[in-house]
């Protein structure tokens, strides 16, 4: 049976290097959404505790209620249902019309577009969305950002950065009028926290990194992290194959020599990526994957048991055109996982 292994020293060893960057553990918040980016909403959670985590981030309400146990605050991105049942739950308002659909006294935090143009009020709506917040009596705990391009080496970071250091002068100055406590700031993701300096906001909201990736262009100090999942495959069948025969669909691997081949139990339909057989990729081991990967199972030029498709997902990254995260993420929820 297919499985995922997640590697709890390669977690910790991340979440290590993470919070000496940010200065403190408790400003550490773990971002879980979509399955801990496919590493198992659960199993994740249950290791960043046991490491000293407190804070975590989802997407919705639904994910929050599987992982309330485990953390002291936990911020919910995006729920169109917009309701809290949970004094750890603290919604985020991407929007004026949000703030009429929440009930009385809900934690919120205040989403503030400074240039990535996606969610967030915009800071002409500043303070009408923070009398908003007042007049309905919900609790203002945060304001947030989202850098749009922070693993890349442009300007836009850091004038995002001083949009946002502009944003807390006046959330503090309306603050003050209204006689709010001041709310926790957060701009930074992965790749922002690596390029402060000296990091000074309350909060991080750490995705890919903890998982082991950073997708931040390498002319960049870049930490050395660890990959925490890997994906394993069971035998299904073992078969001799003559010289000049073709394994799978549309034959598009030739036999060169008489050889073994076994076929194995991941395929797409288990979230892992269709590799069409024009592109060679190896597993950790040195064994090719032959042809194309079918729905249900890959055919593979070894004999064993069990078979370690991939440890690390920057190759298959590079193979589809795209980034850690999709890969990670396509996987089945229902894959089995298990922590060593």
């Amino acid at each position: 049976m297919a499985k995922i292994i997640l590697n709890k020293s390669n977690y910790f060893h991340n979440l290590k290097i993470i919070s000496e960057q940010a200065g403190s553990i408790e400003k550490v918040a773990v971002v879980l959404k979509d399955n801990a980016y496919g590493h198992g909403l659960v199993e994740i959670s249950s290791m960043a505790k046991e490491f000293g985590i407190k804070n975590a981030v989802v997407r919705t309400v639904a994910e929050a209620k599987l992982i309330e146990t485990f953390f002291d605050q936990i911020l919910i991105l995006a729920d169109s249902k917009k309701k809290s049942y949970s004094h750890s739950f603290h919604i985020v308002i991407n929007s004026l019309d949000d703030i009429a659909k929440l009930p009385k006294n809900t934690n919120v935090q205040l989403k503030v577009d400074t240039g990535m143009h996606r969610n967030g009020v915009s800071l002409k709506e500043l303070e009408e969305a923070i009398h908003g917040i007042y007049e309905k009596k919900l609790n203002l705990t945060g304001v947030l950002t989202h850098y749009k391009s922070a693993d890349e080496l442009t300007c836009d970071f850091f004038w995002q950065r001083a949009l946002f250091n502009q944003v807390k002068k006046e959330v503090m100055g309306i603050c003050e009028k209204l006689f709010l406590p001041i709310p926790k700031f957060h701009s930074a993701n992965s790749s922002a926290l690596f390029r402060f300096k000296n990091f000074d906001e309350d909060l991080v909201r750490v995705g890919i990194a903890q998982y082991g990736y950073l997708e931040t262009n390498t002319i960049f100090d870049n930490p050395k992290l660890k990959p925490v999942m890997s994906l394993w495959a069971s035998k299904i069948s073992t078969r001799t194959i003559k010289k000049n025969q073709k394994v799978g669909y549309g034959g598009k691997y030739l036999a060169k020599k008489d050889m073994k081949v076994s076929t194995y139990d991941v395929g797409y339909g288990d979230g892992f990526l269709r590799l069409n057989g024009e592109t060679k990729y190896t597993t950790p081991k040195g064994y090719e994957i032959l042809g194309r990967v079918s729905m249900d199972n890959i055919s593979i030029d070894c004999e064993d048991d069990e078979v370690c498709i991939f440890n690390d997902v920057k190759k298959l990254a590079k193979i589809h055109n795209t980034i850690s995260y999709e890969i990670t993420t396509t996987l089945l929820p229902t894959i089995k996982k298990e922590i060593k």
